[in-house]
């Protein structure tokens, strides 16, 4: 069996069907594949979903920025009403410690500043006034639980913070996912689910389309790889890695799951927060539990896997992330049954997202993009149907990158910035944070 279509988009994680329904608005005849049973199912279900605005670069930042628009006018952006419900955004604000890690703020306040972003500035009385149960002494650089030190503060404590307003977090990922699937169905872009693609097609040197694991093949003339974890597969798969100087892997990740300590109600007082002077990252959760990540330290070792074959187990990370936690919530109870998700990021060289074409004319690719860029995923798809438009009319996107404008905040961002074929970037964080 053929089908037939305008593009074809690989993955229908958040990113991936916020590219279909951008193409699709578009006026494209789309058609999405998944290997997964619905929109959402794969790593985007296992993010922790955070709205932040603070990034280690100013077209980070900016691109941020404009992302959080998007998620406090969802209804308006989607356009549809979903008989499953809508996702919700908690406006909670962010609070990242100003530590020695992070130098101390000052580059992303700056950032800030020229983008009319706001922010307040907090001593160490204002987090503690709302964190009265905090312990602010410094633990940098970051250890593991077997370091002869772990756990003894290292001279000195936090004395200040910078909280974010315009942050929170998405109670449930995966729905928002399915909510971008109906707005983008209601287009008329199609979903095929449980449909593993295993051969991209070429004719005549281009994109010719896919064939599924069945046998199937769905032919068009663009292909969009936002297959997550499986990305750099379906990049090798295309045979377009050869020009890549940033490449993508999947790296396993395990999130913390515990209740808040007894008096402390996180879930209605708290707000996500950084700490990169512990390395671990948090947010409130359903039923007065907190969700910790980790910063990806330096001491920590890191997981690259296959993602078709790896271990779903929770390991002996998940107890360091709760125990640095514990360094300033020392109230905090740690449970001895391990909650929480196991899952994948689809990581760049950089982490920083690649969003471009490839050598390969017709096949684009929007990966690399876990762990940091789950609240961009309507601005990254809006970006996406317009790099496409810009490229199928004729242009070099390689020697002429696409200038795009961010609609909400109306700056011009250099598409470039997230090209395949750049340099590392200095100025990343090389972590989750972006």
């Amino acid at each position: 069996m053929v089908d037939t279509a305008d593009a074809i988009v690989i993955g229908a994680g958040v990113i991936g069907a916020a590219t279909s329904f951008e193409l699709a608005k578009d006026g494209r005849k789309v058609v999405s594949v998944d290997a997964n049973g619905d929109a959402g199912m794969g790593s985007t279900a296992g993010s922790c979903a955070i709205i932040r605005v603070h990034y280690s670069t100013l077209d980070g930042t900016a691109f941020a920025y404009e992302g959080y628009f998007y998620w406090r006018d969802w209804a308006d952006y989607l356009e549809v009403a979903d008989e499953a419900g809508l996702a919700r955004f908690v406006q909670c604000g962010a609070l990242v410690m100003a530590v020695d890690a992070n130098g101390y703020l000052l580059k992303h306040k700056r950032y800030c500043d020229e983008l009319d972003i706001p922010y307040e500035d907090w001593d160490a009385e204002a987090i503690l006034r709302c964190l009265p149960q905090f312990d602010l002494a410094c633990h940098s650089p970051a250890k593991r639980m077997d370091d002869a030190g772990f756990g003894e503060p290292t001279g000195g404590s936090v004395k200040a913070g910078v909280y974010w307003p315009t942050a929170g977090y998405i109670t449930d990922p995966q729905l928002a996912s399915h909510n971008l699937r109906r707005a983008a169905e209601a287009k008329g872009a199609r979903f095929r689910f449980n449909a593993r693609v295993t051969d991209i097609l070429q004719q005549d040197g281009r994109t010719a389309g896919v064939r599924l694991a069945d046998g199937a093949e769905i032919h068009a003339p663009v292909v969009v790889n936002v297959g997550g974890p499986a990305s750099y597969k379906l990049n090798e798969m295309a045979g377009v890695t050869g020009d890549m100087t940033i490449k993508t892997r999947a790296l396993k990740q395990e999130v913390v799951h515990v209740p808040a300590p007894e008096g402390m109600d996180f879930e209605a007082n708290g707000f996500v927060m950084s700490d990169s002077d512990i390395s671990v990252y948090t947010r409130p959760e359903q039923g007065n539990h907190i969700l910790i990540g980790s910063e990806d330290p330096e001491c920590d070792p890191r997981d690259w896997v296959d993602p078709d074959d790896y271990d779903t187990n929770f390991t002996d990370q998940w107890t360091h992330q709760a125990y640095r936690f514990a360094q300033r919530l020392p109230t905090l109870g740690i449970p001895s049954r391990m909650k929480g998700v196991v899952d994948l990021y689809d990581v760049s060289d950089d982490w920083i997202p690649i969003y471009d074409k490839s050598a390969l004319p017709g096949f684009y690719m929007a990966c690399g993009s876990s762990g940091n860029q789950f609240k961009n995923a309507a601005i990254a798809g809006k970006m996406m149907a317009a790099l496409i438009d810009y490229c199928e009319a004729g242009n070099d996107h390689d020697t002429s990158p696409l200038q795009f404008t961010l609609p909400y905040i109306g700056r011009t961002l250099d598409v470039g910035f997230f090209s395949r074929k750049r340099e590392i970037n200095p100025e990343s964080s090389f972590s989750v944070l972006g």
